[in-house]
């Protein structure tokens, strides 16, 4: 079984981290196949409340995610199986009743406002990285990225981000980043900053291959 390495990005709302993630997931494939998971995927199904309901519920809590489902497919994943990762509808609040097949690979690429917060994902992640981007760029990307690609409207994406965005922020997200190995100032074209942690990335999977390749050898 082929060794698996899962690299978990978080960092707030809008801070750029699935952007990262692809970049990352872009300088690392050269060398090894790569799959990219988003928190964002396994919030629970509110769908048997209404939409007034759903709008008012506070996503940036952990409570709102379903942590079991993420660490059986980390876990899955680990092991060299394929998941079936549920597809999260935005413009609704709720879960849509579709997935998508992830195939195993030798790098998981997990991102989510969360993911360092949560002890049980941080158990299961070899390189822990945090995005850190000023508050003011991060709620104006948010807003942008609200109103146009998923239909909300400015009164409800500003008393969102007011209500239980900054607060979960201050509470949850930003205390986590001392659990990161990795913190990066993020910010539109800071390549050098991806180039780095690519670089780094795929000297430890490379360091981890010719041990794994030497202990086999011992082993023969």
């Amino acid at each position: 079984m082929e060794k698996v390495t899962i690299i978990t990005i978080a960092g707030g709302s809008a801070s750029g981290k699935t952007t990262f993630a692809q970049t990352l997931s872009d300088k690392i494939f050269e060398n090894h196949s790569v799959s990219h998971l988003s928190m964002d995927n396994y919030y629970k199904d509110f769908s048997h409340l209404n939409f007034e309901e759903r709008q008012n519920l506070n996503f940036d809590h952990p409570s709102s995610l379903d942590i079991d489902l993420i660490c059986k497919h980390l876990d899955d994943l680990k092991n060299f199986k394929s998941i079936q990762v549920p597809i999260y509808d935005f413009t609704t609040h709720s879960q849509s009743g579709k997935f998508k097949t992830i195939n195993p690979s030798e790098v998981v690429i997990f991102d989510g406002i969360l993911a360092l917060q949560v002890e049980e994902v941080r158990k299961r992640s070899n390189i822990k990285i945090f995005i850190r981007t000023d508050d003011d760029i991060r709620f104006i990307r948010r807003l942008v990225r609200d109103v146009n690609d998923r239909g909300r409207n400015l009164d409800d994406v500003i008393n969102q981000y007011l209500t239980t965005v900054r607060p979960m922020y201050k509470f949850f997200v930003e205390p986590s980043i001392e659990h990161a190995d990795i913190i990066v100032p993020y910010y539109e074209g800071n390549k050098i900053a991806m180039d780095l942690v690519a670089a780094k990335i795929n000297t430890l999977l490379s360091k981890s291959v010719n041990s794994e390749i030497i202990n086999n050898n011992k082993i023969n």
